[in-house]
């Protein structure tokens, strides 16, 4: 049997039952959270400065300083460029074409480098640095080119970053610059800078930085973009004075360490 005190917990339970229904419906929806522009990535991944806006006038003053931005890296064919981005590391430019001048007249095709005595290579490639793991790279890139790729530098971010030596920045390099693919976009030490410095990423590794620009910068700017962010680091937005009375984006930066 049920006691008269258990019956009276049960109506008032089907008494609260239906306010509890009503309080429901009448609360206020929860708010939906907010979208980013780019698909797939958290408003929060997504740099204060990165707007549509602010992001294409950043492009222009970018077009207006450096119209015809292009690679530094002296060369004549896909393969040239390939070698002398793997010199580059932790080397500038400069120095490399100095070495590349007569480096590519003594190799002057893939299978010169494949089978190049190492112990020479270094020496001529020695003033670019690191120049025993660079010779390694160089005659592993060179040989797997001539016996798995018929002598021709891959077309293919997928068969590049196959190579020994070489990552995605040498790979987007070689793609953008000898083949005009759009990969991705070239992340050296000045894109890394400069995109930190106005804003279009929060992130510091250059994987994730790329990504973050890849989302931001619509494709078909991503190999111009990258040139005129590394013509504009070197002439302008250098590391440790930046010429800001110099620069035509000044007013649309508020880089921390900006010197006007």
């Amino acid at each position: 049997m049920v006691s008269s005190a258990e019956m009276r917990t049960k109506k008032s339970k089907l008494k609260k039952a239906p306010a509890k229904k009503a309080a429901r419906k009448a609360a206020p929806k929860r708010a939906p959270r907010p979208r980013s522009a780019a698909r797939g990535v958290k408003p929060s991944a997504i740099a204060a400065g990165a707007t549509p806006a602010r992001v294409r006038a950043i492009l222009k003053k970018l077009d207006e300083a450096y119209p015809n931005a292009t690679c530094e890296l002296d060369h004549d064919n896909a393969f040239q460029l390939l070698i002398a981005t793997i010199l580059s590391a932790q080397c500038t430019d400069v120095r490399v074409n100095q070495v590349t001048k007569t480096l590519f007249p003594k190799y002057p095709a893939p299978k010169d480098f494949a089978y190049a005595n190492p112990a020479e290579l270094e020496q001529d490639i020695r003033p670019t640095g690191f120049f025993r793991n660079k010779t390694k790279s160089v005659i592993g890139a060179s040989r797997k080119i001539v016996e798995e790729f018929g002598g021709e530098v891959p077309r293919t971010m997928d068969d590049l970053l196959s190579l020994p030596g070489v990552a995605r920045k040498t790979a987007n390099v070689v793609l953008g610059t000898a083949y005009g693919i759009a990969s991705g976009v070239v992340v050296d030490t000045h894109v890394q800078r400069l995109a930190n410095r106005l804003d279009l990423t929060r992130n510091s590794d250059p994987k994730k930085i790329e990504q973050d620009l890849m989302q931001v910068i619509p494709q078909e700017k991503w190999i111009l973009f990258s040139h005129q962010l590394i013509w504009h680091g070197r002439r302008v937005c250098v590391a440790r004075k930046p010429r800001c009375v110099e620069c035509n984006l000044e007013r649309i930066c508020y880089a921390k360490d900006k010197t006007i």
